[in-house]
């Protein structure tokens, strides 16, 4: 339904014509509205005063921004590139007979439908090619609740190197590609942050 609302930065947008491609991340809708809100008090606000109510995107499979620094310029020009990283966590195998289990929690956003079975493809790889020796099974594990991928592994694994190896190795680690292009008044341009939201309020 229509609101007055920017769901443009809410939904992101992603698309491609003639000549030119759209890519914009979402975004927290209370987030976006504080920052409307803001905007709406005091047009004259800068990129960084927009960011302290929007700090980021807010992509729906999680994961972690890896160059959070690089986000003012992106807001400010429209373009850019987002370093996304999964998180983990460990879990300790609870009895002798269990094993210590690695699980990925979070995905990059990039990674969403058939990404997850290209990454459990590349891990088996990995492990088959002896790349990734500490893992002695992998399943995935995933629910309505959240994501749940699980490798289990040998004793004594080194967990930090084998994130090292799957951030590079693998889609865990992965850009996503801002390119905030928008029709404004039936033309389309690329938007800064602030400029979206002139476009949306003036």
């Amino acid at each position: 339904l229509p609101v007055r609302v920017p769901n443009l930065l809410v939904n992101g947008s992603e698309g491609i014509a003639v000549g030119m491609s759209t890519s914009i991340p979402p975004h927290n809708l209370g987030e976006v509205i504080d920052a409307a809100i803001a905007y709406v008090k005091n047009p004259e606000i800068s990129t960084k005063e927009l960011m302290e109510w929007m700090p980021g995107p807010d992509f729906p499979t999680g994961g972690i921004i890896a160059n959070k620094s690089s986000l003012p310029e992106i807001y400010e020009t429209g373009t850019g590139k987002i370093k996304l990283r999964g998180n983990f966590e460990v879990e300790l195998g609870k009895r002798r007979a269990d094993k210590d289990k690695l699980v990925i929690t979070s995905i990059p956003y990039t990674m969403i439908g058939a990404g997850i079975n290209k990454f459990l493809v590349d891990v088996a790889d990995l492990v088959e090619g002896r790349k990734l020796p500490d893992v002695v099974d992998i399943s995935n594990q995933s629910n309505k609740e959240g994501i749940r991928i699980v490798l289990e592994l040998k004793k004594d694994a080194d967990v930090e190197k084998l994130m090292n190896i799957l951030y590079k190795k693998t889609k865990l680690e992965d850009t996503f590609g801002v390119n905030m292009l928008a029709i404004a008044d039936g033309r389309p341009e690329t938007l800064s942050l602030k400029g979206i939201l002139k476009r949306f309020f003036d």
